[in-house]
C-alpha cells in the first residue's frame, strides 16, 4: 500500500510539474502534503514537514553564502581574466563554445560542489551563450552531466562521501576501480557537448564576432562596471582557493567556508557600507528564490521519508528480484538508481535505500563495494531532479522552466549513466558473476 501510494505521489508530482500545471515550489509542498493525508498521516505531517525543513536547512544556508559569496567576487571581476580567454579561444562557434563549456565545468566540478560549478561556468559562458543566440539549455546540461561525473564519483564529492560513510567502505577501495569510468564519462560529456554544439550550429551557424575596437564582444561581456576592481584579483583568487581547500579536505563545514568567505569577500572588495549593501541586495532576489526551493524539496523529501513510503519502494524492489537474477544484482542498482535517485534526495537513497539493497546483496555473495560503485552510475539522471538545490540555482541562472530543462536534458543524462554502466561493466568495477 505504502509503495503504491509513494509511486503514485511521484508520478502526480512528475505530471504536474512536466505539464506545467503547477509551479515547482508549490508541487513540492502541495502534493506530499495531500498524499500524506491520504495515506492517514494527517497527524504527523506538520512533524514531517518540520524534519524535512530541518534536513535541507545546511543546504539552503550552503546556497544562500555560495550565492552571495561568487556573487561578489563576479561583480568584482575575479573571474574575467579566465572569461577573456575562453571567449577569445571560442570567438562565436557553436561547437566551441559547447566543448570550451565541457572543459571548463568537468574542470570545476573535480571539487564536487555543484553550486560552484554552476556560478563559474554560468558567469564565464552565459553571457557569450546569449550574444551570439545559442541555446543556454545546452550550458544547463553540460553543466550539470559533468557535475554527476567528476563530483558524484570522487570520494569527496557529495554521493561517494554518502556511500562510503553509510556502508563503512575504504574510500580508496571504493574510488580506484571507477577510475577509468570516470574517465570515459568525461569523453562522454565532451562528445555530448561536440553533438550539442554541432546541432546547434546548423540552426544559428557560426557567428564571427569582432575581437578588437569599439566592438570587441569580449569588452562587451565583461564589461566595465564600477563594482570592478582589478587590482584584488590575486586576494580574490587566494580567497577561493582557501575556501575550496576547506571544501575539499572537511577543515570546515562547506556552509561555514562559504559564509566567511562572503564575509570577507565583501569586506576586503567593498568596504563602504552602502557598497556592501548594494551589493547584498544585488543578489539577494536570485538568493531567496532558490533558498524557497530547497526548503520545498525539503518538505518533499521529509514526507517521502517519515511515511516510509521510500522504504517500501525499496522494500519492493529487492521482493520483486527473482533469486535466478540474483548475480545481476549490481547491475539491477545501477540501473534502477537512476530513477530512485531522481526521485530521492541524496541523504534518503544512500543512507535509506543503499543499506537495504547491500545487504540484499550479501545473500548472493555480492560485496557491498559493487553495490557502492552502482549506486553513484544513476547520477547524471539525479543531477536533473527538483530535489537537488544546486539544478535548482542553475535553471534560474539561465532563466528557463524546469520542466523544459529536464524534457531537454533527460536523454543525455540516460545514456551518460549507461555509458558508464556498460564501462564499469567491462572493466570490473561491477560485475554480473561472483
Amino acid at each position: 500500500m505504502l509503495a503504491f501510494l509513494g509511486l503514485s505521489m511521484v508520478v502526480v508530482f512528475t505530471y504536474l510539474i512536466m505539464a506545467k500545471r503547477l509551479s515547482p515550489i508549490v508541487a513540492l509542498i502541495v502534493v506530499p502534503v495531500v498524499f500524506s493525508i491520504i495515506g492517514g498521516f494527517a497527524l504527523t505531517t506538520d512533524k514531517m514537514m518540520l524534519d524535512g525543513i530541518k534536513m535541507v536547512a545546511p543546504s539552503a544556508a550552503l546556497l544562500l553564502f555560495a550565492i552571495l559569496f561568487f556573487g561578489v567576487l563576479f561583480d568584482a571581476g575575479l573571474f574575467d581574466p579566465m572569461i577573456k580567454f575562453i571567449l577569445k579561444k571560442v570567438n562565436g562557434d557553436p561547437v566551441k563554445i559547447a566543448v570550451g563549456t565541457a572543459i571548463l565545468s568537468l574542470t570545476v566540478a573535480l571539487d564536487g560542489d555543484g553550486t560552484t560549478t554552476y556560478m563559474i561556468t554560468c558567469a564565464a559562458m552565459l553571457p557569450l551563450y546569449k550574444r551570439i543566440g545559442l541555446n543556454p539549455m545546452i550550458l544547463a546540461s553540460i553543466c550539470v552531466l559533468s557535475l554527476s561525473v567528476m563530483g558524484g564519483m570522487t570520494p569527496w564529492g557529495g554521493p561517494a562521501t554518502r556511500v562510503i560513510a553509510a556502508l563503512g567502505l575504504d574510500a580508496g577501495e571504493f574510488f580506484i576501480p571507477l577510475l577509468p569510468t570516470m574517465a570515459v564519462g568525461a569523453l562522454g560529456v565532451l562528445c555530448t557537448a561536440f553533438l550539442l554544439g554541432r546541432r546547434e550550429r546548423k540552426i544559428i551557424g557560426n557567428v564571427t564576432l569582432t575581437s578588437g575596437g569599439d566592438d570587441c564582444y569580449i569588452e562587451s561581456i565583461v564589461g566595465h562596471s564600477v563594482n570592478k576592481n582589478p587590482k584584488m584579483v590575486i586576494p580574490n583568487l587566494v580567497l577561493v582557493l582557501l575556501v575550496m581547500v576547506c571544501l575539499v579536505t572537511g577543515l570546515l563545514h562547506s556552509v561555514i567556508s562559504f559564509m566567511l568567505g562572503f564575509i570577507i569577500a565583501l569586506s576586503m572588495n567593498y568596504p563602504q557600507l552602502n557598497l556592501q549593501k548594494e551589493r547584498m541586495l544585488a543578489h539577494a532576489g536570485s538568493a531567496m528564490v532558490v533558498v524557497l526551493l530547497v526548503f520545498a524539496a525539503g518538505i518533499f523529501a521529509g514526507i517521502f521519508s517519515g511515511t516510509k513510503m521510500v522504504d517500501a519502494i525499496a522494500q519492493l524492489l529487492v521482493d520483486v528480484i527473482p533469486p535466478s537474477w540474483g548475480h545481476l544484482f549490481p547491475l539491477v542498482v545501477a540501473i534502477t538508481s537512476m530513477p530512485l535517485t531522481f526521485l530521492l534526495s541524496n541523504d534518503a537513497y544512500y543512507f535509506g535505500v543503499v543499506p537495504i539493497l547491500a545487504n540484499a546483496a550479501t545473500a548472493y555473495g555480492i560485496d557491498p563495494i559493487e553495490i557502492a560503485r552502482a549506486s553513484v552510475l544513476g547520477q547524471p539522471v539525479h543531477q536533473i531532479s527538483p530535489l537537488v538545490a544546486s539544478t535548482l540555482l542553475l535553471v534560474g541562472m539561465i532563466d528557463r522552466d524546469l520542466g523544459d530543462f529536464q524534457k531537454s536534458t533527460i536523454k543525455w543524462a540516460v545514456l551518460l549513466s549507461l555509458l558508464m554502466t556498460c564501462v564499469s561493466l567491462l572493466t570490473g568495477a561491477i560485475t554480473l558473476f561472483t
